[in-house]
């Protein structure tokens, strides 16, 4: 599949590099930018990419090189679905479609209180409201809250409890990521989320990325899909 919005997925992939690189210095992780991808010398946390391209047509075997496979997990997000790295051990783990929303208004006003967490404890309530009990809250550290083009958005009830909630990355695109709603899943959360966005960034365009139900919500919350992307991961050689 052709990508139909170039310009849009190098913005997206670029964003979506620059976040990953942020998740992974806050554990200890130093990634580097290359004219062809991001990429990561040494594991990245769970669920992040030891690459992103950020152009099409980047040369697999110069990504393979500049990541360990040695240590299970490794992984390639494939910004353009345009790489064959099953001859370096790798079998795709899904499709998805990169996302985008022109900065065109603000979603449905929620009745929850938004705002940007600002110290650890914020940070480690959000992440529990984001985990639910699944185990991965200690996925977010401190250290994000250094990073500047970071916003980790939560929404509160009147009680203080964090219900909602995103990751925003700003830089001329506003990706957005991790999004949760504890009641009612992304169409709950999709709308909430986009007032909350809007408020902060009120002319910058959101992207992102979807794929399967989920990417059938963001399009019913006014997104629209414009390239493929596909996640590799290592499974070694026979």
């Amino acid at each position: 599949m052709k990508t139909s919005h170039p310009s849009l997925v190098r913005a997206a992939a670029r964003n979506n590099a620059e976040w990953c690189a942020a998740m992974s210095r806050s554990h200890g992780v130093a990634g580097e930018f290359g004219e062809q991808a991001w990429t990561a010398p040494a594991r990245t946390p769970p669920y992040y990419p030891d690459v992103v391209t950020l152009v099409p047509g980047a040369d697999p075997a110069a990504l393979v090189a500049r990541i360990d496979t040695s240590v299970p997990g490794a992984s390639v997000k494939d910004s353009f679905a345009d790489l064959d790295l099953t001859g370096s051990g790798f079998q795709v783990l899904f499709d998805a479609q990169w996302i985008h929303r022109p900065a065109n208004g603000p979603g449905s006003p929620s009745g929850l209180v938004w705002d940007v967490a600002g110290d650890p404890d914020a940070l480690r309530a959000w992440a529990l409201a984001w985990d639910d009990g699944n185990g991965d809250a200690d996925l977010f550290r401190p250290g994000l809250l250094d990073d500047p083009a970071t916003f980790v958005l939560a929404g509160h009830t009147a009680d203080g409890q964090v219900v909602a909630g995103a990751v925003a990355s700003c830089d001329q695109v506003v990706g957005i990521s991790n999004v949760f709603a504890r009641d009612g899943g992304p169409d709950t959360a999709w709308p909430a989320v986009l007032d909350a966005v809007h408020r902060l960034f009120p002319t910058v365009p959101v992207v992102g990325y979807e794929h399967g139900d989920d990417l059938a919500a963001a399009v019913r919350h006014g997104f629209e899909p414009v390239g493929p992307l596909r996640i590799w991961t290592h499974v070694g050689r026979d």
